[in-house]
This record gives structure tokens, sequence and C-alpha cells, in this order.
């Protein structure tokens, strides 16, 4: 069961309820808590399917190895093997669909488009015959569906509606998690050089994607401030201090710059919730 816990990557699931918690912070109408609590779970188990597919085809694609800097990946370790986590991942794609049909039955197509769309994705982020993350586009996956789809996915089954401003909130968000995703592939860039893992980091170098992490650390308070959400603010100067130590770090220091790049997603979006 461990081992099943260390796939799941616990540590990245603010990926999957951060954008949850700012689409309710902006729904004017009563919550229907039950659609919520579907919403949440639904997110948080494509979010493991998608660590735990990333975990096995990694490994299988060469690019964690023993060398590792980040955390243990299990079927790298050895804990589990690749068609056991696969299979795992499977699972939670069902749960997620499960999840999904409360959802679809009140919200109608948009909805089933909308998960079809994101199981389909965190699929083809390391998997399928084009992987995303392999080939420099994993930044734009983040954002579009940790941030976008799933703010406005979140919003739209409580209102059946869409807003400019909840595409600007999702984009924020987006953000966020991809100050996460570039902190690691900047860790990872000696070992997906030679993976032939092509992510932004290995396409145009690590200062740009330290001037990556800068942008994105801030343009989330931008848009909160345009929102009205000022409170988000209190957490700027952990922004900061996430830029400086990704700035500064290298390889497996920057697994410290992770944490606190965690830390900062979870503040914002608990703050987004403040009125």
């Amino acid at each position: 069961m461990n081992a099943w816990i260390l796939a799941a990557r616990p540590k990245t699931l603010s990926a999957a309820v951060v954008p949850v918690l700012v689409g309710t912070a902006l729904v004017r109408t009563p919550l229907k808590w039950g659609l919520l609590a579907c919403t949440l779970l639904g997110a948080v188990f494509i979010q493991i399917a998608t660590n735990y597919i990333n975990d096995a085809l990694d490994f299988k694609k060469g690019a964690d190895t023993g060398e590792r800097l980040g955390p243990t990946r299990v079927t790298a370790a050895g804990l589990l093997s690749a068609n056991a986590v696969m299979m795992g991942a499977y699972l939670c794609f069902g749960a997620a669909a499960a999840c999904g049909v409360p959802l679809i039955i009140h919200a109608g197509w948009p909805l089933l488009a909308i998960g079809v769309a994101s199981i389909v994705a965190a699929y083809a982020y390391t998997g399928g015959p084009y992987p995303l993350a392999y080939h420099g586009l994993g930044e734009i996956f983040v954002i579009v569906f940790f941030g976008i789809v799933a703010v406005g996915g979140t919003y739209f089954v409580q209102t059946l509606g869409w807003t400019t401003d909840i595409t600007i909130a999702g984009f924020g968000v987006g953000c966020l998690a991809t100050v996460l995703l570039v902190i690691n592939n900047l860790r990872d860039v000696a070992s997906d050089r030679v993976s032939n893992k092509r992510t932004t980091v290995v396409r145009f170098g690590e200062t740009f994607a330290r001037v990556e992490i800068a942008l994105c650390a801030f343009l989330p308070f931008a848009a909160a401030a345009y929102l009205g959400r000022l409170y988000t603010l209190i957490a700027l100067p952990l922004a900061i201090f996430v830029i400086v130590s990704a700035w500064r770090g290298n390889g497996r220091e920057l697994n410290k710059s992770l944490a606190l790049a965690g830390l900062l997603h979870w503040c914002y979006g608990l703050l987004f919730l403040a009125v």
C-alpha cells in the first residue's frame, strides 16, 4: 500500500484540488455540495492516474533511472511493476468516470466533453504516439487542463455558465501548477537530455526555465488582483522565495524549491477563497 501511495505523489495533489477551490470561490449561487464532492474526487483520481502513467512510462522510456535526483519512482525502484502501475491508472480513470456520471447528468454534454478530453490528455501527457511531456508541451497541458479546464469545469457544474473571469482565474492557477512542472524538469534536465525527453528546459536551456518559473509565479497574483481576490497577495513573498530558490538551486537542491512551490500553490488556493 505504501508503494501505491508513493506512486500517487500526494505532494502534487494540489494540482487537482486548488483549481476546484478557485472555481468554487467564484460561484455566487448556493453550492451544490454533492456535485462539488464528485468534481473534487474526479479531479483527484485523474491526477493520480496521470502520476501513475508518468511513473510507469517514464521508466519504460528510460527517463527514470537509479540516478534520479527527485523522489523515488516506484517502477524504477522495483517496488511495483510497470504493468501493475498502468492497471492502477486505468482503475483511477474508471473511478474518475464514475464520479463524472452525476456531473454529466446535471450539466450535460459539455461535462462529458471535459471529462473525456481530460482523461485522454492525462494519458497523452506521457503515453501515446506523441507524448506531450516528451515534446515540450507539458506547460500547455498543465495550464489548459490543471488550470482553465479544471477551474472552468468546477464553475460550470455549479452554474451551467462560463465567464471571462473564469478563464483568467484558470490561467492563474495553471501557471502555479506550471511552476511545479518546470522546477521538476529543471532538476531532471541532465537525465532528460540522455533519454531524449525534450522538455522546454532541454530545448531552450536553464535560464529560459528560470525566467518561465518567475513569470508563472507572478502572473497568478496579477490575475487574482484583477478579480478582486486581494488576500492572495499575502502569499506573494512566498512566490518571491520560490523564484529565488529556483534561480539559485541546481540538481537535488531543487527538491526544496519544489516543496516551496507546492506550498505556494496551496496557499494561493486557500487565500483565493477569502473575500
